[in-house]
């Protein structure tokens, strides 16, 4: 990395230049600002402009992305933080204490998933009467096989 021009700190970035710096698509940054995850505002002469606050706003989203935290949650987190600043530590560590809990709940279940896996391996027969895996949940099974609502 070069040295910071003193002229360039506090200048908008362009969408190429966000891109570049934060190793995210351009394509990717525009579904992000249709989602309402990130802001820009126009130049005279129509094209995107972010202010460098949206480079650790970014950070946030793909971190988030990475553990599995849908977009949906992601915006709701990132609409509490005030617009047009870079998210803090404290902030982040708000983000992500909120987060553990249902990435603990994924890992539980992916821990029972996986387990029921086992035995199923060992019977081989994923049958859809009694295969707790394929047909999770089927209390109309308790009655017998075939359909029962008919």
């Amino acid at each position: 990395m070069g040295k910071v021009n003193p002229e360039d700190v506090g200048k908008p970035l362009s969408v190429g230049e966000v891109a570049r710096r934060s190793g995210v698509a351009v394509s990717a940054l525009h579904f992000y600002e249709s989602r309402g995850l990130i802001r820009s505002v126009r130049s005279a002469g129509g094209q995107r402009r972010y202010g460098r606050d949206v480079l650790r706003r970014v950070a946030v989203i793909k971190a988030a992305q990475r553990i599995g935290i849908s977009l949906t949650t992601i915006s709701a987190a990132l609409a509490e933080l005030p617009e047009g600043h870079a998210p803090t530590v404290a902030d982040w560590t708000r983000l992500s204490t909120a987060w553990r809990a249902d990435l603990d709940e994924r890992i539980a279940q992916l821990t029972k998933l996986r387990d029921q896996l086992d035995d199923c391996i060992g019977c081989g027969c994923l049958s859809i009467e009694a295969c707790r895996l394929r047909n999770p949940l089927d209390e109309l099974s308790e009655q017998g096989s075939g359909a029962q609502l008919l």
